[in-house]
């Protein structure tokens, strides 16, 4: 399991790269605070069930983040390119 989240700080690096380049700094440094948690936990050697317990709690605040965002901050704009 501990292999899963080497791939997903993996991963994460190449989104920060990528959203670096694009100009996306902010976005590029989440990326970059996710890709160091998921290393931290991919050398930390837990059980296979505190590695799901982990996975399901930043499964949750992602969720809640994204609804509370979208919910309250989000200003739509469809379009209007000034």
């Amino acid at each position: 399991m501990d292999k899963v989240y080497k791939t997903l700080g993996f991963w994460t690096a190449i989104f920060a790269v990528m959203f670096y380049v694009g100009g996306m700094s902010m976005m590029s440094f989440i990326f970059v605070a996710q890709t160091g948690f998921f290393v931290l936990l991919g050398y930390l050697n837990l059980s296979e069930r505190m590695y799901m317990y982990i996975f399901a709690a930043y499964l949750i605040v992602c969720f809640v983040g994204f609804t509370y965002y979208s919910t309250f901050l989000l200003e739509p704009s469809f379009g209007h390119h000034e």
